[in-house]
C-alpha cells in the first residue's frame, strides 16, 4: 500500500479532490469536448511514444549524441530536442539511466541539467509536456502563436543551460571505451518505422492539419500488431479525468475571475510548486482568458521544487534509485538550488520582457 500510495500519490490526491468536491458541491463536474478530446490525444500519444521507445530507436539515437568530447552540451541538447517531440517525461526516462551507466563524474548536476533542459524544450511546443497541449486545444490556438508566445522563455534557458555544459568538466572515472560499453545496445527493429508514421499522424491531427479521428489508427495498429504498446501510463489518464473534474467543481466556488496577467503568471507559477503544473493549468483554465499569462506561469513553475513538474520527480526517482548513486541529501539540495534559481531567473525574464 504503501509503494502505490508514493508511486500512484497524482492519482489520489486527484480523486480524493474530485470526490470530496463533488459532494461539497453537490454538483457532478461537466466535461467539455476539449477535454475529452485532450484526454484522446494523450492516450494516442502515449501509446506512439511507448511503441517508439519499445522499439529501440529513442534509445540507439541517445546512445549516438553521448558519444563524443562534449558530453555534457550533447546530453542537454538532446534532451531538449527530444522533449520538444516526445514529451519532457519520455526525454528523462531515456537520457538519465544512460547518463548514469557512463563512467564520468559530476553525474548528480548533469541530471539536474537534463530536467531543465526537458521543461524548457517541452515548453515550446504545444505537444511537448500535457498543460501545454490542453491550452493548445482548450484556447484552440494557432501554432506559430503559441510557439511565438513562449519561444524566448525556452530559447534563452536553451542558450543558459549550453553555457553552463560547457563549465561542466567530466572525468573518466573509468576507460571511455568501457563506459560507453556498458551501455546495452538496444536493437531497433521494424516497428520504429510505423510508430513514427503514426507519431506524425498524431502530432499532425494536434496541429489541425489532420481530423482528430486520425488518432484511431494509432490504438487499431496497436490492437492488432503490438499491445504491449498499449500498456501506457493509464493512471495519469485517470488523474487527468479528476482534475478535470475538480476543477469544474472549483469554478463553482471561486466566482471571482484572476484577470490581471502578472496575477495569472504569478499565482499559476507558485501553485505548480506544490501541486505541480499539470494540475495547475486544468484549475486556472476555468477562471481566465488570458492564455499567454498561464502558459508561461505553469512552464515556469516546472522549475524549482520537485513537485513543480511530473519530469522532476522522474528524474529525482531515477537518479537516488539507481545503484551507482548516494548522498541523496546532497542531490536533492543542489536540485533545489539550481531549480529555484532558474525558476526565480524565469519569474525576471517575463516581468522584463511584459515591462518592455
Amino acid at each position: 500500500m504503501i509503494d502505490f500510495i508514493l508511486k500512484e500519490w497524482l492519482l489520489i490526491i486527484s480523486g480524493l479532490g474530485f470526490v470530496l468536491s463533488s459532494v461539497y458541491t453537490r454538483h457532478l463536474p461537466v466535461y467539455s469536448v476539449p477535454e475529452l478530446q485532450v484526454l484522446f490525444i494523450l492516450f494516442t500519444l502515449f501509446i506512439a511514444v511507448n511503441g517508439l521507445q519499445n522499439s529501440g530507436l529513442i534509445s540507439r539515437f541517445s546512445q549516438w549524441i553521448e558519444k563524443g568530447k562534449a558530453i555534457p552540451f550533447n546530453l542537454v541538447v538532446t534532451t531538449f530536442l527530444l522533449s520538444m517531440l516526445v514529451t519532457n517525461d519520455v526525454a528523462l526516462i531515456v537520457i538519465v539511466p544512460l547518463t548514469l551507466a557512463l563512467n564520468i563524474n559530476r553525474k548528480d548536476i548533469l541530471v539536474i541539467f537534463e530536467a531543465l533542459a526537458a521543461n524548457a524544450g517541452a515548453a515550446l511546443t504545444p505537444f511537448g509536456n500535457p498543460q501545454n497541449l490542453f491550452i493548445y486545444w482548450f484556447y484552440n490556438l494557432h501554432p506559430a502563436i503559441f510557439i511565438k508566445t513562449i519561444a524566448p522563455f525556452s530559447l534563452v534557458f536553451l542558450s543558459i543551460l549550453v553555457n553552463w555544459s560547457f563549465i561542466i568538466k567530466t572525468k573518466s572515472t573509468v576507460n571511455s571505451i568501457n563506459s560507453i560499453n556498458s551501455i546495452k545496445i538496444q536493437r531497433v527493429n521494424n516497428s520504429a518505422y510505423a510508430y513514427g508514421i503514426l507519431l506524425i499522424i498524431v502530432l499532425l491531427s494536434i496541429l489541425h492539419v489532420l481530423y482528430l479521428s486520425a488518432g484511431l489508427l494509432v490504438i487499431l495498429y496497436a490492437l492488432l500488431f503490438d499491445r504491449k504498446a498499449l500498456l501506457v501510463d493509464y493512471a495519469l489518464l485517470c488523474s487527468f479525468f479528476f482534475f478535470f473534474g475538480l476543477a469544474d467543481n472549483m469554478k463553482m466556488l471561486l466566482a471571482a475571475k484572476i484577470r490581471d496577467s502578472g496575477h495569472v503568471f504569478l499565482f499559476s507559477a507558485l501553485t505548480s510548486q506544490i501541486i505541480s503544473n499539470v494540475p495547475t493549468t486544468l484549475l486556472f483554465a476555468k477562471f481566465t482568458t488570458n492564455w499567454e499569462a498561464l502558459l508561461w506561469g505553469v512552464n515556469v513553475g516546472g522549475f524549482g521544487s520537485l513537485f513543480g513538474s511530473l519530469a522532476n520527480l522522474i528524474a529525482y526517482k531515477i537518479y537516488v534509485t539507481h545503484d551507482n548513486t548516494d548522498n541523496t541529501a546532497m542531490f536533492t539540495a543542489k536540485f533545489l538550488v539550481i531549480g529555484y534559481a532558474a525558476f526565480f531567473l524565469a519569474i525576471a525574464l517575463y516581468f522584463m520582457l511584459h515591462a518592455l
